[in-house]
Order: structure tokens, then sequence, then C-alpha cells
């Protein structure tokens, strides 16, 4: 019996689609690019193309929630590995990690049936109060975009498509629905699209997702220009846009301007004033009735089915799709390793880190020490199958009997998200006063005093729908921290957050740790980083600021903008431009609690002298003929251990307002004691361009260059001059 051409997988992919478009009814169609229950789309039944199955999120696979509404459905497989969230995985600066946590949570993905995960995200760390930044890649597009790609290529290995997010300029969100951002162009492609574009163009994302903000006055989920003119004609993309849950309204728009399958419009999906909500949509019913009635064409209709055609065969048809796994100890161990590689030693002061082997007196304060932190944050929560307590993790790795705990401040006790329940009692009836008089004592008596505290995945921390009120640690942690290190020197600060903290008692403390969402196997990467029995090696994928008005959104009024008189419309102008985190720090020479790009090691690292090419004047370097150049580095330490050797270009006399420096490449290097390595690194033009409003191109002008060599963006070890011709 002969196979049909669009069943038949040995035909190229677009000729299966030829094939089966022009099978479809119109209706079909319709039905095709919207929803037909909270997370899936229908398919076709009668040609026997399956549905589709869209899954948050981006660190774990979200537990499965009834057809119609957000709360769980009450399953009891559907547990996952959490993966340390996105920042954590930016921190650790390792491409070839990346892509492993990629595969494994595509596999955990594939294993349940999903055809597509809600991630990643790499929207700029814009601002440092923004609720979701624990769920992007930090403050630098390169670096983002580094990041990202590898993790695309990991999670679609297995026949399950990413879905990058939120495209684009979502970088707060207060207001998240109602923001109209209004940035320079040049901003706008020098900053905020990079990532976006290497995760399209080399990533090879198969979905996109827009996001719930405006840009010139239109919803991103229909954007004309950025959908349209940038992602689609532009950058070649062949993929899907998919709506944000809610981010669909209206028809005219939602046809003509991107999206391609429409998501949450009502969300309750059981009443609309129609027997079926979801023919409601607005790219369900009515915008079937606008082509009955000669309103439109179908050429936009057949263009999203193609879309949505093409997604089905690279994800529920590819034949070859592998199996998958589910909360596989080889899982749990890549969300170990990440999590090791993520932790920020930011200080340490006469090397107390790593903690002696003999140690026995250790005393553990705070509330984070004790609380899960998987359940809650947003889309992003899990039912996550085990996680591992920082305080368990230190008993675990030093002894119960030498690690004692006092709470220290009580903060949110609740644990719940959609019905995912944690079935913690963090209940404390004690006052903040006497709480706090508890941890001193005891830090007296104590031979190191662990702080386990930062924010928590509540409402106005690090979670969806909302931002932080500042910089400060919430629950007078602050207060309670001075306290501690008054009262010991031997004070520790393991700080658990997505975001910069404004560390007041910063000089006070012996050592701090930026410990991330490391999610299941926090407890052990912590107690492994804690004891030496891994060598710190995470970086600051963003500035540590020390007060709210070293970012240049807030020191310019540029958060969160002005609401239009008698319009629920926020405008926000990014006065900044392309001065965001470090690059904002740089030119205003402020001075951050801790430089973007900056960690420490148990060991140390020299740096030899830069090399450049020996003529000290070059034509303009392209991807076929780069500039090479070259940079010894050595392990003078007694531990093995990872450093990240960052490569920076200034621009000495620029026509244009430019950085200081700039990010342009790295390598995670692993070496030995008493090793030495050469690294190289080939700069393209891209490393020396700008956007140019004016002429809406890319521009390298011809003069001189510094290339910067260090081991952050503030520990500058080697630089050189060249000149471009």
């Amino acid at each position: 019996m002969q196979t049909l051409p669009y069943l038949d997988p040995t035909l190229p992919i677009e000729r299966r689609i030829d094939d089966a478009l022009a099978r479809m009814t119109t209706a079909e169609k319709i039905a095709l690019i919207h929803a037909q229950s909270k997370f899936s789309s229908p398919g076709v039944k009668r040609l026997g193309i399956p549905e589709l199955w869209m899954t948050d999120g981006p660190h774990g696979i979200r537990p499965e929630v009834l057809w119609d509404e957000w709360e769980q459905a009450g399953w009891t497989n559907d547990s996952c590995v959490a993966f340390p969230a996105l920042t954590a995985l930016a921190a650790t600066w390792n491409s070839a990690l990346s892509q492993a946590y990629g595969k494994a949570l595509g596999e955990e993905a594939r294993w349940r049936n999903k055809s597509v995960v809600l991630g990643p995200g790499v929207n700029i760390a814009r601002t440092p109060l923004n609720g979701r930044n624990f769920e992007y890649m930090g403050e630098d597009p390169y670096l983002a975009a580094r990041m990202v790609v590898p993790y695309i290529y990991g999670v679609q290995s297995n026949g399950v498509a990413t879905s990058l997010k939120h495209f684009a300029l979502n970088n707060h969100e207060l207001n998240r629905h109602t923001t109209n951002v209004r940035v320079s162009d040049r901003a706008l492609r020098e900053i905020y699209l990079p990532a976006f574009e290497a995760a399209v163009r080399e990533g090879k994302t198969w979905t996109v997702m827009g996001a719930y903000n405006l840009y010139r006055d239109q919803h991103l989920c229909h954007n004309q220009y950025l959908l349209n003119d940038v992602l689609k004609r532009e950058w070649n993309y062949d993929g899907v846009v998919v709506s944000d849950w809610g981010g669909t309204h209206n028809t005219d728009e939602a046809v003509r301007h991107g999206l391609d399958l429409e998501f949450g419009t009502w969300t309750n999906g059981l009443y609309a004033g129609a027997s079926n909500a979801y023919d409601s949509y607005y790219l369900a019913r009515p915008y079937a009735d606008a082509i009955a009635a000669g309103r439109y064409g179908t050429d936009e209709l057949d263009d999203k089915v193609r879309r949505v055609l093409r997604l089905t065969y690279r994800t529920e048809m590819r034949t070859d799709r592998p199996r998958g796994a589910m909360c596989s100890e080889e899982h749990y161990a890549v969300a170990r390793a990440v999590g090791n590689e993520a932790i920020v030693l930011l200080k340490n002061d006469k090397n107390i880190l790593p903690l002696p082997a003999d140690a026995r007196n250790l005393l553990v304060v705070g509330e984070n020490a004790i609380k899960m932190m998987t359940v809650g944050g947003g889309s992003s929560s899990l039912k996550a199958q085990r996680e591992v307590l920082p305080l368990d993790g230190l008993r675990a790795r030093f002894g119960a009997d030498r690690v004692r705990f006092e709470r220290g401040y009580v903060g949110d006790v609740t644990g719940e998200y959609n019905g995912v329940v944690t079935g913690q009692d963090l209940r404390d009836d004690r006052s903040p006063e006497r709480l706090m008089a508890d941890a001193v004592a005891a830090a007296r008596q104590a031979d190191y005093v662990l702080f386990v505290g930062g924010l928590n995945k509540s409402a106005g921390q690090d979670c969806e729908d909302s931002d932080r009120a500042g910089l400060a640690l919430p629950y007078g942690q602050d207060a309670l921290i001075a306290a501690l290190a008054k009262a010991n020197p031997r004070t520790i600060v393991l700080n658990i957050s997505g975001n910069p903290v404004a560390m007041p008692w910063k000089n006070d403390v012996a050592a701090i740790l930026q410990v991330w969402m490391l999610g299941s196997e926090a407890g052990h990467s912590m107690a492994d980083v804690i004891s030496g029995d891994a060598n710190p090696s995470g970086k600051l994928p963003f500035t540590s600021y020390a007060a709210l008005d070293q970012c240049g959104a807030h020191a310019l009024g540029a958060y969160p903008g002005q609401k239009r008189a008698d319009s629920e419309i926020w405008d926000v102008d990014y006065k900044e431009d392309i001065f965001v985190g470090y690059r904002w720090v740089d030119r205003q020479r402020l001075q951050p609690n801790f430089p973007f790009g900056h960690g420490l090691s148990y060991t140390t690292f020299a740096y030899g002298r830069l090399q450049l090419p020996q003529a000290k004047s070059v034509a303009v370097p392209t991807a076929s003929a780069p500039l090479r150049v070259s940079v010894p580095i050595a392990n003078t330490g007694t531990r093995a251990g990872q450093e990240v050797v960052q490569v920076y270009v200034r621009e000495l006399r620029p026509k244009v307002d430019r950085p200081e420096r700039e990010l342009k490449a790295f390598r995670k290097v692993m070496l030995q004691p008493g090793e030495r390595q050469i690294l190289t690194f080939d700069l393209d033009e891209t490393a020396f361009r700008y956007y140019d409003d004016k002429q809406q191109q890319w521009v390298v002008n011809a003069g001189e260059f510094e290339i910067q060599i260090g081991s952050s963006s503030r520990d500058i070890r080697t630089k050189a001059k060249i000149r471009l011709q």
C-alpha cells in the first residue's frame, strides 16, 4: 500500500507540508492555529496529524494541569528534576554544560510526551528589580547568546522544540501587559536583540514566544516590526510564533502581524458566550468569519499553518525521536554539576573557605536553609521529585552532629503554587527580636556561621508578575547578618537569589557566595563548594550593585515609566540607551559591590601577555579572516580549578558614544596546579561594530581599538592596541 506523501518520512518536510496543506479544509486550518486546552493545540484528527503539547518551563518540566485550568491535575507520576534556574546556568559561563543541561531537560520533556518546552528566556537584566531575572541569562547580550545556543541544541536533539522567550523588550514585570517600550534602534540592536538573533540564526529554535508588553504601540505577540520585519524576513525564521498565555488582543493584528499559534486568551476555557470557548479565540471563529466575509484571503492562514505543520514534523511526527528519560541519576548529576559551577565566590577573606575537613562546630542560620525553592515563582514552579535543602546538604557532608541550626528570621511560611504544595510547616512563633537574639547567642559559641538567606520565590521577590521594591534583603536579614558578623568574625553569607542584593554588610563578613536558585541538588552543590569538594568557578552574569541608583535605568528615573493620561498604557523610555549593567557603571566610574564577570577561586591564576598579530594595523576582520589573539594562563595555586578568561573590546577614539569595554569572547578552562595553557580567540567584525541608527546598519570604523583580557570586567590583566584599516 502506497504511503500518502504527507505521511511519508522519507520525503523532505517541505514536500510533506505541501501535500498536507492541500488536503486540509479551512476549518481544519483554523483549528490548527489556536489552543484546544490550557497547553495543547488539536492537530488534524482526520489526517492523523497529532496534537501539540506545550509545557513550562525553562529549568524543569511543569506538573500536569487540568484541561481548562491552571490547577494541578493530581497526577502522581509527573514529578521532575529541578535544574538550576537559567541565571545560574549563565553564571557557569560554560557552553558545553549548557548543552548538557538542555539535553537532560529535553529528555524529561520527551518522556512526558511534550512537543514544546516554553523556554529558554534571554531578556536582558536591565533592572535588578525585575522579578523574572532569575529565568533569564544576565545583563550582557554576548554572554546570553553564547549560553542560549547550546541549550537549544540540547533540548531539540530530543525532538522537542524550545520556545525562545519573551520576544522582546520584556525587561520588567510591573505593568507587564500595559508597558509600551520606547528604545533607540541602536540599543535594540546592540543590547536587546543579539541573544534572540543567535538563538534563531544559530540555535535554530523551532518556536518563539511573544512578550506581553508593547513596542511601537503594538503588543509584541502581534508586532509588525519585530515579528514580521525582523524575525521572519530579516532573520529568515521558518518556525512558529506562539503567543504568551493571554498575550493576544486583536484578530486583525494577530492575522497580519506575525502570530502563528494562539494560547491562553480565555484562561478558564469554560465559557465565553460560545459552546466551546476556544472557538472564541482571536485566531478562531472571528478569523474564519472574516475569511468567509472576504476581509482576508488565505495567504496569511496558509503561512501560519505551514509553520505549525513544520513544527509538528520536527517533533511529534519525527520517526527517529528518542524516548527520553525522567528523573534519572544522570539528570541529577547534570543538575549538581551546573550548581557546582554556577556558585560564585564573591569574597573570601584570609581564605576562610573552603572550611577545614575537621570543622566541627558549624552554625547554619536562615530560613532559606530549610525552605523549598522549587515551588513558586510563577509559571516555572515545579513539582520536584526531590530537593536537597542547604541544611541537609551541609549535614550530609560535615555530619549532623557538627551542624546546628537557628532560624534567625521568619519570611514566607507558605509553600503552594497552583495546587502543588511543599508540605513543609515553617511556622515559628518566636518574635523577630527573639529569633535574632537566639541566632546571635548561638553564633558566639560557633566556630563558623553560615548564613543562608536572600530572596525566595514569593511575590515581590524572584517571582513572575511582580517586581522587587528595592535592593535590600527582605524580612530584616540585613540587620541580622550585621549582628551575626559582630558576634562572630567567621560569618559566611550564602545569598540565594536570581538578582543582585545591596549587601550593606559586605565589609563585615568573612566570605560571600552568590548561590542562585539551584533546584533539586541545591544542598549538595552548596556543600560541595563550602567543603572544597568542588572549586568554585562561577562568574557573575550581571553587575552586583551597591545601591539602586548605580543602575542606569533607575539613576535616570526610567523605571517603571509614565502612565498615559486616560489610558492604561505605561510608556517607559530606555533613557540609558546602550549603557546597561557594566556599561553604565564603567561610564559613570561607579564602584559596585562586585563587577560583571567577577568570581574567585580556591586557587590562583596568572595571565601572561596578550599576543596580537605582528602588524600594528590590519584589515577589518571577518569570519573567514578573523583577528587572532592569544594569552597564556597558568594555575599558580595548589588546587585544580577553572578560570573564565574574558575578552573585552574598546574603541579608543569613537565617532559615536561607545562603552568603556564590551564582552566579545570568553572561554572556561580547567587547569591543574602548575599547568599552563595558551588560549586563542578569533575576533571577527562583530567584535568591533556598532549599530548606526541613521544608516540603519552595522558599522565598523577605521581606527584604534584596545583588546582587553581579564578575570572580570574590572579585573583586566593584559591589554594591547590594534589599528583597523
